[in-house]
C-alpha cells in the first residue's frame, strides 16, 4: 500500500531535539513508566533509548524525562510536565502540517502506481 509520510524534525545544536521517533519514545515512557520498558515496547535497545533521552534532555531548556534509581520497586522514568508540553506542541504541529497538505497529498497519492 502506498502512503505519504511527512517527518518533522526540530534541530538544536546539530542534534535532532525532537522528531517522530523521539515523540513516540516520550509516549512510550509516559505509558510504561521506564526507559527500559519503553525501549522494549518499541523494539529498541535500552542504550539507543537512553541516548535519545539524553539528546532530548540536553536540547531543551528543561528536562523532558526524569529518572529514579532502582530500589525495592525498581527504578523508573517519568515524562515531566515540561516534556508533556513539548510533546503536545510537537503532536499539534504534526496534525496541522498533515491537515495543511491534505489536498496535495491526495493528488500525489493518485499519481502513484497501485501496489
Amino acid at each position: 500500500m502506498s502512503s505519504i509520510k511527512i517527518k518533522i524534525q526540530l534541530v538544536a545544536n546539530d542534534d535532532i531535539a525532537m522528531g517522530p521517533g523521539k515523540a513516540d519514545l516520550l509516549d512510550a515512557i509516559q505509558q510504561k513508566g521506564s526507559i527500559s520498558a519503553a525501549a522494549i515496547s518499541m523494539n529498541m535497545s535500552y542504550k539507543r533509548a537512553w541516548d535519545l533521552v539524553s539528546i532530548m534532555n540536553k536540547s531543551f531548556k528543561q528536562s523532558l524525562i526524569t529518572t529514579s534509581v532502582g530500589g525495592e520497586k525498581g527504578g523508573g522514568a517519568q515524562v515531566t510536565d515540561f516534556g508533556l508540553q513539548v510533546l503536545a506542541q510537537y503532536r499539534a504541529i504534526e496534525t496541522k502540517t498533515n491537515d495543511a497538505v491534505s489536498d496535495e497529498t491526495q493528488v500525489l497519492m493518485q499519481m502513484l502506481v497501485d501496489s
